[in-house]
């Protein structure tokens, strides 16, 4: 269910499509649903219909397995009238689990066994404890066997003193659920039609009804606010944080620490404070992150070191826009690697070097204040301070070929397209135009000259 408004939000963008860890709230609980090997995704709209179908249209891969549909609750007149919505795409011999677009952290084995709870033949719902249940449907038993979900505002006193409260979570056949939901009314005091109600018609028609109790809040915990959404951010990422700890991580304060994406990592990998990985990052042993890092869609080797204040940007894992760093490389601070950045070993980019689309060979070093961009750089080439490719003539970019050895001096401009001969140096401050032989010295600027006794300007 995604219909809502989301108004405490206050966003213009629809509630289901707020980032939590780097992906809408809802892509998380279409991804749950993908894990549990679901054959059917029938995703219900009404605000913001079109961009909530387009985001999940896009981002959903066409390998997820399972065939997505689209239905709009357009008024929105309750939970049960929503799902009424989803009727005439549902197939009548599978099991329907009810989620939430809002209520993203619902693990894939809780709702198994939900599942596994309904059998094929009974009404399963996800219930909790909670200390307050305000808000919520209240759970009423006659010992094990649940009579009926009661809503908060249509509750007495005595039913609002129930605290199993049951989390908007279902697993119901569907040859069961179509009658049922034929038969929902709106008599209660919001004038809505309630899923919930469900639940007593199961009883009156002999199916039982049972309760899959958890423990752990967060899995169904929902996002109304801005301040919601960042106590689930940060419960996300403590979870994330444990786990990589308990694989071995030194991470220097798990506080500080946010996946948004996925991240694998060998053997001794240390993360220092506020780092963030983004898209698909993979580290490999040894490997050492420096504080206030952002690392998105990146290989980094073993051995390899990013210093701090270091920014990776890489494109799309598996194309070759992803950046790879090579084994024992040093990068950073300060560093910026763009999409296509390729370093080998020991390749070193020390501060303020920005590398995009370039290929730098195994012993490479551009270690300070330089701009390297579609450029090929061989083997133990020397890339002084301040110097630049000149890659883009205003309508093409155009591409620098530096061979191994190379020493080019500071300040340089490369004006591509160009190629440095092996063995080669260039001069400090030359703006180079053309191919360069192997082994030359090259030097292209302007004659010294100095004015003897001259005199500044004065007023």
């Amino acid at each position: 269910m995604a219909a809502g408004k989301g108004t405490r939000m206050k966003s213009k963008l629809p509630k289901v499509l707020h980032l939590l860890a780097g992906r809408a709230l809802l892509q998380h609980v279409v991804d749950t649903a993908a894990a549990l090997m679901a054959r059917q995704v029938v995703l219900i709209t009404g605000h913001g219909a079109t961009q909530v179908e387009d985001a999940l249209s896009i981002n959903t891969p066409v390998t997820a397995g399972f065939s997505l549909n689209f239905v709009r609750q357009e008024p929105q007149l309750g939970t049960g009238h929503a799902v009424q919505q989803a009727l005439p795409v549902l197939r009548d011999d599978g099991i329907v689990v009810v989620l939430s677009g809002d209520v993203p952290l619902t693990q894939a084995d809780t709702l198994r066994d939900l599942i596994a709870a309904c059998g094929g033949s009974k009404l399963a719902l996800l219930t909790i404890d909670f200390a307050d249940p305000t808000g919520y449907g209240r759970i009423e038993r006659r010992g094990e066997v649940v009579q009926a979900i009661v809503e908060h505002k249509d509750a007495s006193p005595e039913q609002r003193a129930i605290r199993e409260v049951y989390s908007g979570i279902m697993a119901v056949p569907a040859a069961h659920l179509k009658p049922w939901l034929a038969r929902l009314d709106n008599q209660n005091v919001q004038g809505e039609y309630y899923l919930t109600d469900i639940v007593k018609f199961a009883v009156a028609d002999g199916v039982p009804v049972v309760a899959h109790k958890i423990m752990d809040a967060v899995q169904v915990a929902g996002v109304n606010s801005p301040v919601q959404l960042a106590e689930l951010e940060r419960a996300f990422q403590t979870r994330q944080a444990l786990r990589f700890m308990e694989q071995g991580v030194r991470l220097a304060d798990p506080a500080r620490f946010d996946v948004r994406g996925e991240l694998t990592c060998g053997q001794d990998v240390s993360i220092d404070v506020n780092c963030v990985f983004e898209g698909t990052v993979s580290l490999g042993d040894d490997v050492k992150i420096g504080a206030n890092c952002v690392i998105a869609n990146a290989s980094i080797s073993a051995g390899a070191v990013i210093h701090p204040f270091t920014h990776i940007q890489g494109g799309q894992p598996g194309t070759k826009d992803a950046v790879e760093v090579g084994a024992g490389a040093l990068i950073g601070p300060f560093a910026r690697l763009r999409p296509g950045a390729k370093l080998g070993a020991e390749v070193h980019i020390g501060n303020f070097v920005e590398v995009k689309n370039s290929t730098l060979a195994p012993g490479a070093k551009a270690n300070h204040l330089a701009y390297l961009g579609d450029a090929t750089v061989g083997e133990r080439v020397n890339y002084g301070a301040g110097s630049i490719t000149a890659n883009f003539d205003g309508a093409f970019k155009h591409r620098t070929v530096i061979e191994a050895d190379v020493h080019v001096g500071s300040n340089c401009v490369l004006v591509a397209p160009i190629r440095l001969g092996a063995g080669g140096t260039v001069g400090g401050g030359s703006t180079l135009t053309k191919d360069t032989p192997p082994g030359a010295l090259s030097v292209a600027r302007g004659k010294q000259v100095s004015i003897a006794n001259w005199k500044r300007p004065a007023k």
